[in-house]
C-alpha cells in the first residue's frame, strides 16, 4: 500500500455557518481512483486520502465507530480501516466470492457483504478474517438492507427483479420477493416492518411489508430512485433520483410526498449515494460525476455546502 496522502481542501468562507456543531468523520469511497477519504465534517477539509483495491463503493461503519470497512467491488476482498488514524489495519480477501458491493455491520462484530458476481450474500468475521457465503442464486444481488434485530438480511437483485430474504444465524434463504423492475436502492423502517425499494426501471419506490413480504404500495418518484434511506427517527423516506438530480422525501406513515428537493437537478452530476447525519437534520449526496458530496439542510431543503471527494466518490460513511 502506498502511503496515504494528506489534503487540505480548502471551502468558501460563505459555508462557515453551515458546519456541523459535532465534529465527525465523513469517509468517501473514490470509486475511479482506488482510494478512500476521510473528511473533518466540523470543517469540511480533507485529513486524509487512503488506498485501497480496486473500485471501493460502499462504506460500513463499526458498532463502535472506530472502524470503517470499505469493499472492493472490483475484486475480492474488503478493507478494515482505522477511522481515528486514517490507516489500513487489515485486508480481507473473500475468495470465492466476487465483486463486493454492499455492506453492513453487525451489531455483534461480523459484516454482510453482497458478493455480486458470486450471486451470494457474504458472511465475515473481521477479526478472524472467517468467510461464509449464502447463495441467493438471484441476478445482480447488489445492495443489502439489515434488519433491527440484526438477524434478517434483505439484498436487493437488480437484474432478477427480487429482494432475497436471508437468515443471517442460520445461513438460508428463506425467500426471494418478486418486487419487478430493477430494485437496487433499499432501506429498511427503524422499526423493521417495511422495507423501502427503489427501480431503476421506472420513476417510483415500492414499499413491502416485511411481515407478509408482500408489496403494499408503490408510490411516485422522479427518475429514477438509485438510492434510498429513512431518516433516524422513521418518519421521513428519501429517495436519491439518479436521472433528476433531486430527492424525493415521503413521510412514511402516510405514504405522502412531501417534497421534492433540487440538488443539482442534473442528470450530468451522478447523484447516486444518500445518507443521513447521525441527527437526520443534514443529508449527504454522491454526487458522483462531480466527484463532490453535496450536504443537504432536511428542514429547508437547501444544499448547505459541497464537499470535494476524489474521482467519482460514491459510497459513503459517518464515524463519530
Amino acid at each position: 500500500m502506498r502511503p496515504f496522502v494528506l489534503l487540505a481542501v480548502s471551502l468558501a468562507s460563505s459555508f462557515a455557518l453551515a458546519v456541523p456543531a459535532a465534529a465527525e468523520t465523513l469517509l468517501i469511497g473514490n470509486k475511479a481512483e482506488d482510494t478512500v477519504s476521510f473528511i473533518d465534517l466540523a470543517t469540511g477539509k480533507e485529513r486524509a486520502r487512503v488506498e485501497t483495491a480496486h473500485m471501493p463503493h460502499e462504506i460500513a461503519i463499526s458498532p463502535d465507530g472506530k472502524q470503517a470497512a470499505v469493499v472492493a467491488y472490483g475484486g475480492t476482498t474488503l478493507d478494515i480501516f482505522d477511522v481515528a488514524s486514517a490507516s489500513r489495519v487489515k485486508r480481507i480477501d473473500l475468495s470465492p466470492n466476487v465483486a463486493p458491493h454492499g455492506i453492513a455491520w453487525l451489531r455483534d462484530g461480523r459484516l454482510v457483504v453482497t458478493t455480486e458476481k458470486s450471486k451470494s450474500l457474504t458472511l465475515v468475521d473481521p477479526a478472524t478474517g472467517a468467510v461464509s457465503a449464502v447463495a441467493t442464486d438471484q441476478n445482480g444481488s447488489h445492495m443489502v438492507a439489515i434488519a433491527p434485530t440484526g438477524g434478517r438480511a434483505y439484498v436487493a437483485n437488480i437484474a432478477s427483479g427480487t429482494v432475497s430474504v436471508i437468515d443471517i444465524d442460520t445461513r438460508r434463504k428463506i425467500a426471494d420477493i418478486a418486487v419487478g423492475g430493477r430494485p437496487e436502492g433499499i432501506a429498511l423502517t427503524p422499526n423493521g416492518k417495511q422495507l423501502w425499494v427503489g427501480d431503476l426501471s421506472a420513476p417510483h419506490v415500492r414499499i413491502v411489508d416485511t411481515a407478509t413480504l408482500k408489496t403494499v404500495a408503490t408510490l411516485p418518484v422522479d427518475p429514477v430512485a438509485i438510492r434510498v434511506a429513512i431518516s433516524p427517527d422513521g418518519k421521513t423516506a428519501v429517495t436519491s433520483n439518479l436521472e433528476s438530480g433531486t430527492l424525493t422525501l415521503i413521510d412514511v406513515a402516510k405514504r405522502k410526498v412531501l417534497k421534492t428537493i433540487s440538488v443539482s437537478g442534473q442528470k450530468d452530476a451522478g447523484q447516486v449515494t444518500i445518507l443521513f447525519s447521525r441527527d437526520g437534520k443534514r443529508l449527504y449526496a454522491a454526487e458522483t460525476y462531480r466527484n463532490e458530496i453535496a450536504e443537504v439542510d432536511m428542514k429547508n431543503g437547501t444544499v448547505l455546502r459541497r464537499i470535494p471527494a476524489g474521482k467519482n466518490g460514491d459510497g459513503l460513511g459517518i464515524a463519530p
